[in-house]
Order: structure tokens, then sequence, then C-alpha cells
């Protein structure tokens, strides 16, 4: 049934497809527009002209002929100035209750998938999988307002962008202008949203039960109550059993076993998300009451979802002349990728690395293995006992209430004034997800942004509080730069590596809002070595979904077969050229673990250069009011990345301050 489904929809989009045409908007008549504009009192000659260009490219056989074009044009173009801000203004209101109500819809749509509040059924999963929005575009270029904005508000190249300086008011003309530069048919974005949405409820309900793994010698070593998400909660498993001898060695294989079967699939599909069946991961083997049973292996399934994401991104390119990859970092983070491969190549290529890999190697006491990318021994909370941590959550965060009614507290220990932690605090409401968490914006001033965070039945433990601080971050960002920034085209940031680093940056300080304090007087250098080690492992993977994404461009016809011996290559490759020479150890497929490549396609440099800002703010918050300036920085808006750096820190963005403090430590 799903493949006769699929078939209809890629049959739909191909006929939306033929009956999208372009109309040829004769060159001559472009100019006669241009010419007619030029003489009204008070026009802009440059962006006039890129405003009737921009939507002679956008202009459809059914929005009228030639005749027509130029008539719209004469009749909609803004000369005055002071009637295009006014009418700027009206625009940015209408769009932001539009953008704010179907924010609520999507909402109201995605919650029972996304939120832990009893059984899921399959129409939940088809309510979340609709886009409200999905229409919005088609519809405001069939009655023309698209049209209007695109005239007299038009796109500018990053170049124009970052030639603005400081003039707020041209910065949300020119975000106005990002909105209508393509015009793609709502089937496909609907068809989009239906991909994502499947994709997303996949690595959703990825859980391991972990009470029913057996070591090489076939002996539970994990709690029968526990289940970890695969990646994120498989990943902190890792992380928390540094320091505790051969027992959290045996659990970390244990779990990078799993992590392995994951990425090649030979997973039985039978232990995925389920405790009814023993699983040996180094054997692979199944059993049920000690009686061994055939597994069947997961196959292919986690890469047709990627594959999936691919396709649907391959028909959308056909209407905006250019590749997903470049969307994403062109368009959304406003930075080559190119230049993104090549500042990552940089740090990778780092021989600080080595130093620092043979560092944790004499504090281990043994040779790295390759889910050491995760060491998390340089961070304070390395020496604490987790059970402990555990239960202080647990009695704090009983459930999600309680963590929402805190939320000022956790403020005010950051060091912000009562009343802008009230005023914070009032905007974000708590959520217990099904997933392991994330952090869901307002897209309007009376909306509430929604932290999302795992809590189980005894409570918050310690990795779901660690996840809810970096959520909390997140949402301290998206009130202050939807409530506080001064137009609402400018709400945001640069994109969402800004976000991220906020988000790093109250993480990092989960232990001190619980009340413990780190006293080791070598603290700032033993932060520096956890952030380079962490960049060192996002860093890898960011480059492996880059480069994965380039396959597929290169071979648009790749089986979901194909897809995963690709990506398992891929993977030992760049293992091999960055990772081996510190590790001591080839062909590791550890870096294609992570979901975000399944779920959320090319978003894990958003982490890399989320953490590169981060060190850049904290080294600039030194000395400083916290509150003060997280609140001034991020009130900044959507600026490009350059000029939001410039503007917050004085400084562009470059790994170079890292890797010398790196240097000076050794």
């Amino acid at each position: 049934m799903r493949t006769s489904t699929a078939f209809i929809c890629t049959i739909l989009i191909c006929m939306m497809i033929q009956t999208h045409v372009f109309a040829a908007i004769q060159p001559a008549i472009i100019q006669s527009t241009i010419e007619s504009l030029a003489g009204k009192a008070g026009v802009q000659q440059e962006m006039m002209e890129k405003g009737v260009r921009q939507i002679a490219k956008l202009w459809q056989e059914k929005d009228g002929d030639n005749e027509a074009f130029q008539t719209f044009c004469l009749e909609n173009y803004i000369a005055d100035p002071s009637e295009k801000e006014v009418v700027f203004l009206k625009i940015s209101t209408y769009l932001e209750g539009i953008y704010g109500n179907f924010n609520a819809m999507s909402l109201c749509l995605d919650w029972n998938v996304t939120i832990d509040n009893g059984p899921e059924h399959p129409i939940d999963k088809q309510f979340a999988a609709y886009s409200p929005s999905s229409h919005l575009s088609e519809d405001f270029y069939t009655n023309k307002i698209a049209f209007i904005i695109a005239l007299n508000y038009p796109e500018l190249t990053l170049k124009e962008k970052e030639a603005l300086g400081k003039d707020r008011l041209a910065w949300a003309y020119a975000r106005l202008g990002d909105i209508f530069t393509q015009r793609i048919p709502s089937v496909v974005m609907q068809e989009r949203a239906r991909i994502s949405s499947d994709a997303d409820s996949y690595i959703a309900a990825y859980n391991i039960y972990m009470g029913h793994l057996l070591n090489p010698k076939g002996k539970k070593i994990f709690p029968e109550e526990m289940i970890l998400l695969s990646h994120w909660n498989l990943r902190d498993e890792i992380k928390a059993n540094y320091n505790k001898g051969n027992e959290g060695l045996d659990k970390q294989r244990t779990v990078y076993e799993v992590m392995k079967r994951i990425i090649a699939q030979d997973i039985p599909v039978e232990v995925i998300n389920s405790g009814k069946y023993d699983w040996n991961p180094y054997t692979n083997m199944v059993s049920e009451s000690s009686k061994k049973i055939e597994g069947t292996p997961e196959s292919t399934t986690r890469y047709q979802k990627m594959l999936n994401n691919f396709n649907i991104m391959q028909e959308i390119d056909k209407y905006t002349g250019n590749t997903y990859i470049d969307r994403n970092f062109d368009n959304d983070m406003e930075v080559a990728v190119d230049e993104v491969a090549q500042l990552f190549d940089h740090f990778l290529s780092a021989p600080e690395l080595k130093e620092v890999g043979k560092m944790i190697s004499k504090r281990l006491g043994r040779k790295l293995e390759a889910y050491d990318i995760w060491y998390d021994g340089f961070k304070a909370r390395s020496n604490l006992d987790e059970t402990k941590l555990n239960e202080q959550t647990r009695a704090l965060y009983p459930n999600a209430e309680a963590l929402e009614k805190d939320l000022p507290n956790i403020l005010i220990k950051l060091g912000f004034g009562k009343e802008r932690a009230n005023y914070l605090a009032d905007k974000i409401a708590v959520d217990p997800a099904r997933g392991s968490g994330h952090a869901w914006g307002a897209a309007m001033k009376g909306q509430k942004s929604r932290l999302r965070t795992r809590v189980p039945a005894g409570g918050l433990d310690y990795k779901g509080y660690n996840i809810a601080i970096h959520e909390f971050g997140h949402n301290v960002e998206q009130t202050t730069s939807l409530y506080d920034v001064d137009y609402f085209m400018l709400n945001g940031v640069p994109n969402t590596a800004f976000t991220e680093a906020l988000a790093f940056v109250f993480q990092k300080r989960d232990l001190e809002i619980l009340g413990i304090t780190d006293n080791n007087p070598e603290k700032e250098a033993m932060n520096i070595l956890d952030k380079v080690w962490s960049m060192y492992e996002i860093c890898g993977v960011s480059m492996l979904d880059i480069s994965v994404w380039k396959w597929l461009y290169a071979h648009p016809n790749a089986t979901a077969e194909q897809l995963r011996d690709a990506v398992i290559s891929i993977s030992k490759d760049i293992w091999n050229t960055y990772y081996a020479p510190v590790f001591g150890v080839k062909d590791e497929t550890v870096l294609a673990i992570y979901s975000h490549m399944i779920g959320y396609p090319l978003y894990l440099s958003a982490y890399a250069f989320g953490q590169i800002i981060e060190f850049q703010l904290e080294k600039y918050l030194q000395g400083k009011d916290f509150a003060a300036e997280v609140n001034r920085i991020f009130k900044l808006g959507r600026l490009t990345p350059t000029q939001w750096m410039l503007e917050a820190t004085d400084e562009s963005l470059t790994v170079a301050p890292l890797l010398e403090a790196v240097r000076k430590i050794r």
C-alpha cells in the first residue's frame, strides 16, 4: 500500500511540474517598464530594476501576458520612501499574524507524535504530516501579493546585505526580500512536509531497551528499565561511563556495538523499540527466554528515509535553479558550502588534536577507541556520580510542570534580574517529549516557545536535565529575538548555528544551576580542551553529512542499498583522513550514527558553527554582565553571520582563537 501511495504522489508531482509554466517576459517589455518607473519621484533606480527583473523571472503564463506584467509593475511600484515604510510595517503585521497562526496549527497537529502523552495512533502521524502552510506561497503568487512584495522589496545578494551596515530598516527590507525568490507548487511542499514528518517519527521512536542487551559473556549489564533513544541517549550513555573502571568500559563497548549495527542496518528489527527479546550486539543473536530465534535485519530503512529526503529536494531543485546543498548553505546559513568545508578541514587537520588525543589516552590509561570521540572527562560532571545527579534532578523535577515552574529561578541563577527572568519564563512552556528533546519557537508575539525534553516516569534524570538546559538556551534566544527585536522581519538569528551557540552557553552551566561548583584550578584549561574535542567530533560528522549529500547529487538514481554502502564508505574515508592519525585505528564508521542525517539533513554543520560561535561568545562575555550581554546580543536579530558577529563580539567567525587557546595550554 505504501508503494502504491508513493507512486501516485510521484505522478501527481510530475503532473504539477508540467502545468506550472513560466512566462517569458520579453526583454523589451522589462526595459520599457524600468524606463517608465524611472521617471517617478523618489525612485531608487537600482532597487527598482532589481524588483522588476525579479518578478519577471517568477511570472507565469497564468499570471497574465507581457502587457499585464507591465501594467502590474506600473500600478504597484511604490516610489515614495515614506509610503514604502508604512506599507512595509503593514506587511510585517500581516505576516506575523499568518506565520504565528500557522505555527499554532502545526503545533496542534504535531502534538501527539511529539509529546509523551499516551499511546500513538496512525491517525496522529497523518495529521502531523499535514502542512497547513504548504499552499501559502502559491496563494500569494495567485493573488499577486508575492509580486507586490518582490517588486518593492527585492532580494539582495550577500555582499549587498553586508554593505547595509547598521541601517536596521534596510536590513528589515532585505529580509522581506528573501521570502519570494522562488515558486514551488504547494503539492511539492506538502510532499516535503510528509516525508520530513515520516523521517522525524522514525528517529523519534528508535529506542533500544538496554536492560535486554548482553555483553560478550552473555550477561546483562544495564538497568532493566533503561530505554535509550538513538543516537542521542546512546551517545550520552557512553559519556556517562567514563571514570567507572571496567564496568564502564564494558558498557561503552557494548553501546558502540549497538551503534555499528544500526549504521550497518543488520540490527534485528525485533529489538528496535521493543523489550520482548534479549540481544547480543556482538554476535547479533536474538533470544526469547534463553531460546535463540532468527532475527530480521532492518536492512535499509534508515537509508531509505535519507533517500526520500533527497528525492523530494530534487523535485524542489527544479523550481529554484540550485541544489538543496546550495539552498542550505548559500541561502539559509549564508555561508558557501566550500567555505564551510574549508573551515572544518582546517580545524580537523590541526596538529594540536594529536596532542589532545595523547592527553586523553593518558588520562584513560589505555589506547583510544573510536567511541572516545565523545570523551567527556574534561567536564566537571565527569568526576561526579551520575546516580546522585539523577537523584537530585528527579527530586527537583518530578514532571514537566515542575521544570516550567522553576524556569525563572534558573534564569536568576544565571544572572538575570527577577523582572527579566519572569518576563522570559512567562513566554516559555515545558512539554514532556517522546524523543530526546527540542525547542519549538514562537512565531508571533503572544505565543510561547516550547521546551521539550524526555521526562521518564520517575522524574527528569540528569541526561534529560542536561538536554533541557540546552533547549532552554534556544528558548531564551527564540523569545528575545522575537519579542525584543525592533522589526518583525528581523526576528531570529542569522542561521541555526547562532541559536545553537546560546544553547551551548546555557548547557555548559548546567551544574552551576544545580549549585555544584567546580573549584578545579585548571577549570579554564579543561573547558578549552573539552571544547576542542567536542569540535573535533562534530566537525567530522558535519563533513560526512555534506559529503553524503554531494554523493547523492553525483548519483541521483541511487538505491537505498547503494546509499547505505556509500555512507559507510565515506564515513571510513573521513575517519581515516582526520581521526586515524589521532586514534591509531582505521575504518571506523562511528561518524555515521547521527540521527540528524535522517530527520534533519545538513543540520549538523549548525552545531559545529554553533560551537565556534559559542567559544567566541564565551571569550567576549568574560568579565561582562552575562544577562545584559545576552539580552543585547540576541536583540540584533537576523543579520548575516558576519555582520552579527561583528556587532555582537567585534570579531569575525574563525577557529583561530580556539586553536590558539589550546597551544597556550601546552
